[in-house]
């Protein structure tokens, strides 16, 4: 009888674990063998404990890694994203160690073995995960997807998710159209067989079913369909495909059903506690470094245009709640001098020539750090917008209150993955990726979310 996919999937993720686990334990031995060289009494006295001290940094390297989904069934990430999981993997791992060591002393295996220890281990395991990357890219270890229906519904796949690096994680083997139903995906693409779906999943390797026919009412062959889940086959919504594999919330295929009963949208108490101690420390953090970087560019805008040099502007915040966000000014003073809104547009004449740097650097916004210690903002959440545009975006677009259930952000999901926004259209394609964030919001996603911003910073990505 052929495995379920599940079970495979789950299996070989156990494997990966124990060759893992392995690895740091040869790297806490080779760390031990390097720093007690020539010393073999200490080295004897060392290895008394070895086996329980070797252990421990194994597992508590492997558990961190676990938290930070590096363990996830069908997670495929970016090299970025790789190299910056297994980097906060291993911090958080050496900072459980330490605690360990200090409840449990006899465990302690040295700063210079445990340094030497951690970076043999973190450069072999991001080498073997490179390694399985480049093996596992081709299409014969990808999962095999057979979307059910070929109308509008189904062409978002092509339509959204049409080049390669959108299609990382799966292999799209064609359309199955539903019947009595119209026909939009190309011809090259339709699946047709005079098989049930059943036996014909069966036939082409199908591991996942992605249902999305535009009519669901005699549409859905709910009995084939459990009959495929059955047999191990994933039976996936359109807009759940569309969560797990883009990371936004498709809003024309959505429904309020689904957000409702999707699951996700914590604000539970401990949510709301880590939430406000992530929010202190990382802003705490980042005015110890950059305060000299803001005394700079207060001296270099006063320097340019003269007084203020804060500009101070009404956003809405959680709940709808409006509050004043303070940044640096990078306009002239009378930019908006006829109290008209506007969006920033490319190369805006209105822009100081210090007002461009700091805002392709993003320096323009450190002094918001005072808004998320006063609490009006979050470090991680939807960007704020000013009243008179949330106004138009609540008649146009759907959903867009939803952004406002949480606390708006210094930087966002969004941000990460959409360029900046100065148009209504804009405003839409964004408000996919902040309900994204909104829906799975959690600890593990903010530093994700914060560290990733540290590349957007540097190469300038999305600055208007």
């Amino acid at each position: 009888m052929k495995m379920p996919l599940k079970s495979r999937k789950s299996r070989a993720v156990f494997n990966l674990w124990l060759v893992e686990l392995a690895l740091i334990c040869v790297a806490v031995t080779v760390a031990a063998w390097l720093r007690f060289y020539g010393d073999p009494e200490t080295h004897l006295a060392f290895a008394k404990d070895a086996p329980l001290r070797t252990a421990l940094v194994a597992f508590c390297t492997t558990g961190a890694m676990a938290a930070f989904g590096l363990y996830q069934v069908h997670t495929r990430l970016s090299r970025m994203d790789l190299v910056l999981r297994l980097g906060i993997s291993f911090v958080f791992g050496g900072v459980a160690l330490l605690v360990m060591y200090y409840v449990v002393p006899r465990t302690y295996i040295g700063r210079g073995v445990l340094a030497m220890a951690l970076t043999q281990a973190f450069l072999m395991l991001l080498l073997l995960r490179l390694w399985l990357q480049g093996v596992f890219d081709g299409d014969s270890f990808k999962r095999r997807v057979l979307v059910l229906g070929a109308g509008q519904t189904a062409d978002l796949i092509n339509r959204r998710l049409r080049r390669r690096s959108d299609r990382h994680s799966f292999r799209l083997v064609g359309f199955l159209p539903a019947p009595g139903q119209p026909e939009v995906v190309d011809a090259g693409l339709l699946v047709h067989s005079d098989l049930d779906l059943v036996s014909l999943a069966c036939e082409q390797g199908i591991h996942e079913i992605v249902v999305a026919v535009d009519e669901r009412r005699g549409g859905m062959p709910t009995d084939q369909l459990l009959a495929c889940a059955q047999r191990g086959i994933q039976v996936t919504d359109l807009p759940d495909f569309f969560e797990r594999e883009a990371g936004m919330i498709k809003l024309n295929v959505v429904e309020p059903s689904v957000l409702i009963f999707g699951g996700g949208f914590d604000h539970s108490l401990p949510r709301q506690l880590s939430k406000r101690f992530f929010d202190l420390v990382a802003a705490s953090a980042l005015l110890l470094v950059a305060w000299p970087f803001m005394l700079l560019v207060v001296a270099c805008v006063w320097l340019e245009s003269g007084a203020p040099v804060l500009y101070r502007q009404v956003r809405v915040g959680e709940s709808g709640k409006r509050f004043e966000l303070v940044k640096f000014r990078s306009m002239r003073i009378d930019a908006e001098k006829d109290g008209v809104a506007r969006w920033a547009d490319a190369n805006d004449d209105r822009t100081t020539r210090v007002g461009r740097f700091i805002r392709k650097t993003r320096l323009d916004e450190l002094p918001q750090l005072f808004n998320v210690l006063r609490g009006d903002m979050s470090f991680v959440g939807p960007r704020p917008e000013r009243p008179q545009f949330v106004d138009q975006f609540n008649r146009e677009i759907r959903y867009y209150g939803i952004r406002h259930s949480v606390k708006p952000g210094l930087t966002g999901w969004a941000q990460l993955r959409y360029p900046y926004g100065a148009s209504v259209t804009d405003a839409e394609e964004k408000l996919k990726f902040d309900l994204f964030y909104v829906k799975n919001q959690g600890l593990v996603f903010d530093l994700m979310i914060l560290l990733q911003t540290v590349e957007v910073v540097l190469f300038g990505r999305g600055a208007r």
